[in-house]
């Protein structure tokens, strides 16, 4: 009898968000999350909030050890040191390209409709702009002072130099730091079957996140911000479907529907968790198996992308700017246009690894050009779901730039690229451990001890 095909963990990611999307609904139109509830209280906020929460930190979990062992055995399997220069180079200036024309983009569309006008509304909600770092210290912090502080905290630029440079150090010793490069190869593929173990769990996960998410936010807050909410999402759709599809194939000449047919689990996660941080794993294990690009690039780009790539938030303070403009009746002018795009770029490096890194970007826009930053109060009610889509845009852009970086240093198997079934992950085997493998790891605490 032929074996039942089992199906994918996309399909099954997918379930899982509609599904909780559904349930969701339910919910909140079904005025089931009454404050105090039995739903609100024991299913919501408490069964749905803690398997969320418990599969983010397990993705956080991964984050550190992953970048750092993955970054080493990048630069040791590099082949030519100079080319580490070139990868950071071409990233930088594409992740920055990329976010100038996301919000340009923004900007026009939101324009043009005119989003905003007529409105001339006050809101009760509050919003005080943090400060972030002035770009001088975010270039110093960099170099960590502590790099298990920065791994404690989680970092990203300091772990990325300090791995880097114990790549390059192992490099400098040689033959003597073959075996401490071989236990990093070992942890990388330790980290990456970890990845593959909470990948199994996913669905239950997303759907938990999504129903969450749902019910507290359901629709009245849409439906006041339409406006604004639409030309929003539009923007990020336009942004993800033709800019970095435009990009893909003008620099790397790849096929852009075999890309997104591949990205979408990373999506979904980045969907769910609502942070780029937390979806590394699963974008670095989606570039290097899925797409097949070399670890030697992955392990620098995608990180590095989570890190400074602000695309989808760079698309959020354009439509914002503008909104906020017009509800203000504030005329911003070409010039202040301009002013908003390029404080936007440098902002995406300015805060890189700050919290609510959105908000803060978007208040010291508003500042810049004269908007009153309590206008950003309007748009907080909406800002956490749309904070799930933008950040489903970031890690496209992520893995888009990673590809076309490979593409250009040759980096990149393209025979696995256009394979759809490559790197396809069967949950039940990657989570099955093997009798024999059992036995054979037994026998080798037993021989250990017997010494």
């Amino acid at each position: 009898m032929k074996e039942k095909e089992k199906m994918s963990l996309t399909v099954k990611v997918l379930l899982g968000m509609a599904l909780g999307i559904t349930v969701g609904l339910v919910i909140n139109l079904g005025g089931l999350n009454a404050a105090g509830g039995f739903i609100n209280e024991y299913i919501v906020n408490g069964l749905f909030h803690v398997v969320g929460k418990m599969f983010i930190n397990a993705l956080k979990m991964l984050v550190v050890p992953l970048v750092f062992f993955s970054l080493i055995c990048g630069v040791c399997g590099i082949g030519d040191i100079r080319m580490l220069g070139r990868v950071g180079g071409k990233a930088f200036a594409l992740y920055m390209m990329t976010t100038a024309i996301a919000i340009a983009t923004a900007i026009a569309i939101a324009a043009t409709l005119g989003i905003g006008k007529g409105m001339n509304q006050v809101t009760n909600a509050a919003f005080t702009g943090k400060d972030a770092p002035p770009l001088t210290q975010v270039f110093i912090d960099i170099i960590p002072k502590n790099p298990i502080n920065a791994m404690a905290n989680g970092d990203m630029l300091p772990i990325i130099f300090f791995a880097i440079l114990v790549g390059v150090s192992l490099l400098l010793v040689g033959s003597k730091a073959k075996t401490f490069v071989e236990g990093a190869e070992i942890a990388n593929e330790v980290m990456m079957k970890m990845v593959n173990i909470i990948m199994a769990v996913a669905p239950y996960a997303v759907f938990a996140l999504i129903a969450k998410a749902v019910a507290n936010l359901g629709l009245d807050l849409l439906a006041s911000l339409a406006g604004y909410v639409l030309v929003l999402v539009g923007s990020l759709m336009v942004h993800l479907f033709i800019t970095l599809m435009l990009v893909l194939k003008i620099f790397s000449g790849l096929s852009p529907s075999i890309f997104l047919k591949k990205i979408r689990n990373v999506q979904v996660f980045a969907f769910s968790t609502a942070s780029s941080n937390a979806t590394i794993p699963v974008t670095m294990r989606t570039v290097s198996e899925r797409f097949g690009v070399n670890n030697s690039v992955a392990s620098f780009t995608v990180p590095f992308g989570a890190t400074i790539n602000m695309d989808g938030t760079a698309i959020m303070q354009g439509v914002a700017t503008v909104f906020i403009a017009n509800v203000y009746n504030v005329d911003l002018g070409i010039a202040g246009y301009l002013t908003v795009i390029l404080m936007s770029v440098l902002a995406s490096i300015g805060t890189a690894g700050v919290p609510g890194v959105g908000l803060i970007m978007l208040s010291m826009v508003f500042t810049q050009v004269g908007l009153p930053v309590e206008g950003i109060g309007l748009v907080l009610g909406v800002d956490r779901l749309m904070d799930m889509i933008r950040t489903a845009v970031n890690v496209s852009g992520d893995a888009v730039v990673s590809t076309v970086v490979a593409k250009s240093e040759g980096k990149i198997d393209i025979s696995v690229y256009n394979d759809m079934d490559a790197g396809m992950l069967d949950t039940d085997e990657a989570t099955h451990i093997h009798s024999a493998v059992e036995a054979e790891m037994a026998e080798a605490v037993q021989a250990t001890h017997s010494k």
